[in-house]
C-alpha cells in the first residue's frame, strides 16, 4: 500500500440525523483483514451482539420487476444486452403481479420487499410506474427497497414521498478496481445517485460483489470506502460472486470462501448498526459457511428461490437452516433494536 493511499477519501453524503462514527483508514481495515480468523470472529462477534442484542435475522425478497436488456456492461451480470446469456428480455411487470409477490413474500415471513429493474437509469414514467408499486407494497405492512439505476434528484424524491425505506445502490467494488468490472459508467455516478437518496431522507442500501478478481487490498478498500460513506449505509449486501455463462467473468477463479467470511467480519466491525445481508452466491457456498457468516455478524438474507436471475436457496431451506442455527427472525422479536 503506497504512502498515498493512508486513509479512504471520505464521501460527504448528508445523513438523515447526526450519528457518531469512526473514519476507517485502509491500514486499520487490511489489520482486521489479518487477524487471526478466531480473533477476527470474535471481534465481529462481540460487535454484533453489542449493537444487534436480539440476534435477530431480517428476512427480505427481491423481485425482478423488469428483467434484461440493460445497456450497461457489467461484467458480472446476466442481464447486458450486449452478452449472450439465458436471461430474456422484459417488459415491466403490473402492479398486480407485484402486489401478489409481495403478498406471497410477507406470506412466507419477508419483513422488506425489494423491486430490482434492469435499467441504466429508469424515465420519468417509469417511476411513475414504481410509484404505485411503492404505494400498493407499503399498504401491504412490508418495508420497501428499489434498485432502479442511476437517479436524478427530481426522482428520489418521487419514490421518497412514495414511502420507498431503502434505495439500493452498490458501489459493487473498490474505486481502482471498479473499471475492470465496469466501463458504461464510473464510480462518481454511483455516489452521486447515494447523495440525491440522502439528500431527500431515504435509507441507503449499498455493498457490493466480492471473488471476482479483486486483490485482498481492494476489499479493503471496498469496505473501507462503504465505512467511511457519512453516514455508512444502513443496510450492506455483500455479494459471492456467481459466475454466468456468456459474461466476461464466466470463468472467474472461485474466491477462498473463508476470505468471503472475514469480508462479512470486517463488514460487521466497521458498520455496527448495518444490517450485513448475505445475498447472492449463498446457494453455492453451503450450510457451513453461511453459519460462519452468521456468526461473524451477517444478519439479514435474502429469502426465496430467485434473487434477480440467479438462484437462492428455497425458503423453506432457509428456514430449516435458522432453526438449527437457533436464530430467531426480525418477526419474531417482540420489538425491532434501536441504537
Amino acid at each position: 500500500m503506497s504512502a498515498h493511499q493512508t486513509t479512504a477519501p471520505l464521501v460527504q453524503v448528508k445523513p438523515r440525523a447526526p450519528a457518531v462514527r469512526v473514519a476507517w483508514t485502509l491500514e486499520q481495515v487490511a489489520a482486521l483483514y489479518d487477524l487471526p480468523f478466531n480473533e477476527l470472529m470474535f471481534q465481529a462477534q462481540e460487535t454484533h451482539r453489542q449493537y444487534f442484542p436480539e440476534g435477530d435475522v431480517e428476512l427480505a425478497t427481491l423481485l425482478s420487476i423488469k428483467t434484461g436488456g440493460c445497456p450497461e456492461d457489467c461484467g458480472y451480470c446476466p442481464q447486458a444486452a450486449r452478452y449472450h446469456t439465458d436471461v430474456k428480455a422484459t417488459k415491466l411487470l403490473d402492479l398486480e403481479e407485484v402486489l401478489e409477490a409481495a403478498k406471497a413474500a410477507k406470506a412466507a415471513g419477508s419483513n422488506r420487499f425489494c423491486m430490482g429493474a434492469a435499467w441504466r437509469e429508469p424515465k420519468d414514467r417509469d417511476v411513475e410506474k414504481v410509484v404505485e408499486m411503492i404505494k400498493g407494497v407499503k399498504a401491504l405492512g412490508l418495508e420497501t427497497c428499489a434498485t432502479l439505476g442511476m437517479l436524478e434528484p427530481s426522482q428520489a424524491k418521487s419514490l421518497k414521498d412514495a414511502g420507498l425505506d431503502f434505495y439500493n445502490h452498490n458501489l459493487d467494488t473498490s474505486e481502482d478496481f471498479y473499471p475492470n468490472v465496469i466501463q458504461t459508467r464510473n464510480y462518481q455516478d454511483r455516489l452521486d445517485t447515494l447523495q440525491h437518496v440522502r439528500d431527500v431522507g431515504m435509507s441507503v442500501c449499498c455493498g457490493g460483489i466480492v471473488g471476482m478478481g479483486e486483490s485482498r487490498e481492494q476489499r479493503v478498500s471496498f469496505i473501507a470506502r462503504l465505512a467511511n460513506l457519512e453516514p455508512y449505509p444502513e443496510s450492506v449486501p455483500i455479494n459471492h460472486l456467481v459466475p454466468v455463462a456468456g459474461t466476461p467473468l464466466e470463468s472467474q477463479a472461485k474466491l477462498d470462501p473463508l476470505e468471503f467470511v472475514r469480508t462479512i467480519a470486517v463488514a460487521r466491525i466497521t458498520m455496527p448498526r448495518a444490517r450485513v445481508r448475505l445475498s447472492a452466491g449463498r446457494q453455492e457456498l453451503g450450510k457451513a459457511i453461511q453459519a460462519m457468516c452468521f456468526q461473524a455478524g451477517a444478519n439479514s438474507i435474502f429469502y426465496g428461490d430467485q434473487l434477480l436471475t440467479t438462484g437462492n436457496p428455497e425458503a423453506e431451506a432457509d428456514r430449516q437452516l435458522l432453526t438449527e442455527l437457533g436464530l430467531k427472525t426480525k418477526e419474531s422479536c417482540k420489538t425491532e433494536v434501536r441504537v
